[in-house]
């Protein structure tokens, strides 16, 4: 099989709708032998219905609670059984042609590990969807405001880049939300680490596949629609929170140790302090 797309969804039934739709068209008229798996995370609001009834050429695997994203996407990955695995959110749509021109991409390259196609807004708007990594000198740069007054040093490393649109790129981390990566790339770093069960465990994959030689590549000329945080707007208080853990977490998976110790404590105690801060205001906004 050349392709399998593996969602993950909660409780976003009318977007999982249009993206399956997208999918059910561009597959039609597609020479890709491919597969679709939805995991759907227990939600309420009649998802996992609305897929076996309206979709039954696609797999559904219903799960009695919300396992998270990181866990759902490894059970769609056990469930797989492409050369190539594409991780969807359910609130994207794919073009005519844009699966074959991401496979075809990797296959052009074979130490191509991943490749991810630009993301835009519904009216068409392009998104910033690929970042650096968060490493300690990024990381200080966001938080002293040197990222926005050196925009072009390695003090704004982390922040979302601009990308030629007129042909690909080699980045670190691009968004996950529309993301084709190898089964041999996958076979030497392993699945997602469920120790980050909502946020950064995308940002852990690229930085292991890049870590084992693996390339990691923007593909501006396939535009995938992305709406755009709706499952995380649902619990905004508690994604931010948890947004900031998993940040806390890959500093302890991939700095702690190889940072000088009160480095890395005064960082960790600061993304700990900010992940709180934002929280607080977010819950501020929502009561009032």
């Amino acid at each position: 099989m050349d392709l399998s797309v593996v969602i993950v969804n909660w409780n976003t039934c009318d977007l999982l709708r249009r993206c399956l739709e997208s999918l059910r068209e561009a597959l039609a008229g597609s020479a890709l032998l491919a597969e679709v798996i939805v995991i759907d995370n227990a939600s309420t609001d009649g998802s996992a219905a609305m897929v076996a009834r309206e979709f039954p050429e696609f797999r559904l695997l219903a799960n009695g609670e919300n396992r998270n994203y990181a866990a759902g996407n490894n059970q769609g990955l056990e469930l797989a059984g492409g050369e190539f695995v594409l991780l969807l959110n359910p609130d994207t749509e794919v073009p005519a042609g844009g699966l074959e021109s991401l496979v075809s991409f990797l296959r052009e390259r074979p130490r191509a590990g991943a490749v991810a196609p630009a993301l835009v807004h519904p009216d068409g708007t392009l998104q910033d969807s690929v970042r650096g990594f968060p490493s300690p000198r990024a990381l200080v740069g966001e938080m002293s405001g040197l990222a926005r007054l050196f925009p072009a040093s390695g003090w704004a490393a982390y922040r979302a880049r601009s990308l030629p649109e007129d042909r690909p790129s080699q980045v670190d981390q691009p968004m996950a939300s529309a993301f084709l990566v190898r089964r041999a790339a996958l076979a030497e770093t392993g699945p997602f680490d469920e120790q980050f069960p909502l946020f950064f465990n995308d940002v852990d994959l690229c930085y292991r596949l890049k870590e084992a030689g693996w390339e990691i590549w923007y593909d501006p000329s396939v535009r995938v629609v992305h709406v755009g945080g709706a499952s995380t707007r649902q619990v905004r208080p508690e994604a931010m929170r948890r947004s900031h853990e998993g940040l806390r977490r890959f500093y302890a998976r991939h700095y702690r140790g190889r940072l000088f110790w009160p480095v890395y404590t005064f960082l960790v105690i600061i993304i700990q302090l900010t992940g709180w801060l934002r929280a607080s205001l977010a819950s501020l906004r929502r009561s009032g």
